[in-house]
């Protein structure tokens, strides 16, 4: 999909972090953005940003854990926009920090229902949209660096399930829509500077367990935020994996190392189990 002016995207998440850095990068390229995000006031804010900047957008509350939301925003962006060509499934959460063992049922539906439902919903939305701009139509599902490693040492278990899951549907879906026209890629971030821990916080519906406190050490050490990039760097990252058609749209550079270690030691248990049946047979 190399030619995005003129056009008009769908951003989940939008209203703030890497959502919001998102929507303004694709409107700096001249597309009109429809800006989804739970919380009505963030996306307004986002809105006015851009068009302060010179793009068009529009805001749309939408909830990505109710498919009756999603539908009901992509009816309202074809109304606006005569269909999408870029999907972007960004709406993210956390679960609070711990040990997996001590996730309770609600955290692990909440971080999962958003995750890993959430795309899946969006796709179901926008599909039929997509594939009437295709072949200049794209999806984009943003995962994490932890979608493709685990984090050693960090507290994030369920965070890092649910973005393997998302891995694994985006995988699957490039491939079966390859044929359709429609590209397919995964976001994976590294560290941000987002709000992740506090959105996931003051959003959380009832029936997930409601609203929480923000634990008292969510807060980045000066330490880890100097590892972090700024979340606006993310937007045309994104716009250049588009235009590529990458399937891995990465923005960490220095996170390749990590990547290597996860596929050298699969490798080596699969030399280690064919050296197993060589010598059973000898």
């Amino acid at each position: 999909m190399l030619e995005l002016a003129g056009r008009a995207a769908f951003v989940t998440g939008a209203g703030s972090s890497i959502g919001r850095g998102i929507a303004l990068a694709l409107a700096a390229e001249q597309m009109q953005v429809a800006v989804a995000d739970i919380d009505a006031a963030s996306a307004g804010r986002v809105v006015d940003e851009i068009a302060a900047r010179g793009g068009i957008a529009f805001a749309v509350p939408t909830d990505v854990t109710s498919q009756a939301s999603l539908d009901a925003a992509a009816k309202e962006t074809a109304a606006r926009t005569g269909g999408i060509h870029l999907l972007v499934n960004n709406a993210g959460v956390m679960a609070p920090l711990g040990p997996l063992a001590e996730r309770s049922e609600a955290d692990w539906q909440y971080v999962f229902d958003v995750n890993v439902h959430g795309p899946v919903r969006g796709v179901r939305a926008f599909l039929r949209q997509l594939r009437a701009s295709a072949p200049d139509a794209h999806i984009v599902n943003t995962a994490s660096l932890g979608g493709l490693v685990a984090v050693p040492g960090a507290p994030v278990g369920v965070y890092v399930a649910s973005k393997f899951a998302c891995v694994g549907f985006t995988e699957s879906l490039r491939d079966e829509l390859a044929a359709e026209g429609i590209g397919v890629s995964l976001l994976c971030p590294g560290m941000t500077r987002s709000n992740l821990m506090a959105t996931s916080a003051r959003n959380r519906p009832e029936r997930f367990g409601g609203p929480d406190e923000l634990p008292p050490d969510s807060a980045a050490s000066p330490r880890l935020d100097a590892r972090m990039s700024d979340a606006e760097a993310v937007g045309p990252i994104l716009v250049r994996g588009v235009r590529e058609n990458r399937l891995y749209i990465v923005t960490h550079l220095d996170l390749r190392s990590a990547i290597e270690r996860r596929s050298a030691a699969i490798l080596a248990d699969f030399d280690a189990e064919a050296r197993s049946r060589v010598s059973q047979r000898d």
